[in-house]
């Protein structure tokens, strides 16, 4: 799925507040050295099997280097969140280099109020929610007190060579046949390549697009062929307003069943509709606009342990509906039917899943929105809600956490959202030149919240 416009590669932007001094790089370096084992894939590499017999495997980077991996840089004066927000998009549009394990983090000081981020960047291949996290999961914690010292016990194994991987692809070929048949006819084909274990592995989402998304998505100018330049914009919002709209707004037979979900999506309808409109294009009461919304449910891996895995809801979000209250009242119907006979997790279960595990989520879900056809959405939304209080990278607290959710082709912007310690942080990923006016979308979001605040319901 990866390409030259599109890497593959899920990214966290955590912004602190430091006490007593601040933090330095090379506390940062400490700490991630000691919480690595946590990740042991984060000191391995990917090899390709020559001829491309078998599928690539992971292997001990011999020359491991945790500095380069671990990289510092500095905002200049004023240090604004706008200056923030263009550094993580030059940072962002970057691939990774594939000659190295697929990771890198940035610290960034210099933010105006004595504040500094960390920008994070994990390939989605590294992240799958059960054997491996992004690493913005193993550096902050529930606690200013730092733990023990993790005992330096890692050794890389040697690197196979070239003849030994192949012989192991031709053992696997006779103890496996049919998995190398399919890896041979995916040499013949990219189609067929990506196509096999992309959909032996949808089956479920497969059937929900036959069930909801017969008709091709409308077209939109969300969906646009995109380059390899990126914009990004931060919003953040008090979850408390999402929680005064619900109980507002919630009325009915099916008051029980409106979710702070649904108020984030009515909330970027509204959004989606003023940015429509301020670009001059037709808004009626028909228009739609697609969303593939990934939802987290409870499944098993091989042994039986609970893991996560994401499936998709698709919703037409109304964007031509005028009335904040009915554009609520409408996706939360849609939602609610997508999901009726499911196992969809509670916000509150889902945030305790595996401690912070929003990056994770996001990853997971970006990835299901990148393999599946873009003429079937316009554009993916990834809402993770993380933990009600909050957490350190050492003595400094985090403030807030923003996503930032790749486009797969086609997508000119991606909505990310997470959760936390009473606020609720956008980041909006899009392509630099189909989005110019990304800020703008930022501030529709910012209003439209404000908009269904306002809305007083029935009983006063």
């Amino acid at each position: 799925m990866e390409g030259l416009t599109t890497p593959m590669h899920v990214g966290s932007v955590l912004v602190f507040q430091p006490r007593d001094g601040g933090f330095d790089y090379d506390g940062l370096v400490a700490l991630i050295s000691n919480r690595i084992s946590l990740v042991p894939r984060y000191r391995q590499c990917v090899r390709e099997i020559p001829g491309r017999l078998a599928n690539p495997i992971w292997v001990d980077d011999e020359d491991f280097d945790v500095t380069y991996h671990v990289r510092r840089s500095a905002l200049p004066r004023p240090g604004s969140d706008d200056q923030l927000q263009e550094f993580v998009a030059r940072i962002q549009s970057r691939r990774l280099d594939r000659g190295r394990p697929l990771w890198e983090v940035y610290l960034i000081e210099g933010l105006a109020k004595g504040r500094f981020a960390i920008v994070t960047k994990s390939h989605q291949a590294l992240v799958d929610g059960i054997h491996a996290l992004d690493i913005a999961n193993v550096i902050v914690d529930g606690t200013t007190v730092r733990d023990d010292p993790v005992a330096e016990t890692w050794r890389p194994a040697r690197e196979p060579s070239d003849v030994e991987l192949v012989a192991s692809a031709f053992v696997d070929a006779v103890r496996r046949p049919s998995q190398v048949a399919d890896t041979m006819r995916g040499v013949m084909t990219d189609v067929k390549a990506v196509g096999g274990p992309v959909f032996s592995a949808l089956g479920a989402v497969l059937s929900t697009v036959a069930r909801t998304a017969v008709r091709p998505a409308p077209a939109s100018p969300l969906n646009a062929e995109i380059g390899e330049a990126r914009r990004y914009v931060i919003v953040g919002t008090d979850l408390a307003d999402y929680r005064t709209v619900r109980s507002r707004l919630a009325l009915g037979h099916y008051a029980d069943e409106v979710t702070i979900n649904d108020v984030v999506l009515a909330t970027i309808s509204g959004a989606l509709r003023s940015w429509l409109l301020t670009r001059g294009e037709a808004v009626h009461n028909a228009t739609t606009v697609r969303a593939m919304v990934p939802v987290s449910v409870y499944g098993t891996d091989d042994t039986g342990r609970v893991g996560d895995r994401v499936t998709a809801c698709f919703v037409d979000l109304p964007v031509g509906e005028p009335g904040a209250s009915m554009r609520l009242h409408q996706i939360a119907y849609a939602m609610r039917q997508q999901i009726e006979g499911g196992h969809a997790v509670g916000a509150e279960s889902l945030a305790g899943l595996a401690g912070f595990t929003s990056p994770t989520l996001h990853s997971m879900g970006a990835r299901l929105g990148s393999a599946m056809s873009r003429r079937l959405f316009n554009l993916i939304i990834t809402n993770v809600p993380g933990p009600q209080q909050p957490l350190y990278l050492g003595s400094a607290r985090m403030l807030s956490t923003y996503p930032v959710v790749p486009l797969a082709r086609g997508q000119a912007v991606s909505i990310g959202l997470t959760s936390y310690d009473g606020g609720v942080y956008f980041g909006l990923n899009g392509d630099r030149d189909a989005m110019p006016d990304l800020d703008l979308l930022g501030q529709c979001l910012v209003d439209s919240l404000a908009d269904l605040v306002e809305i007083r319901d029935a009983r006063g």
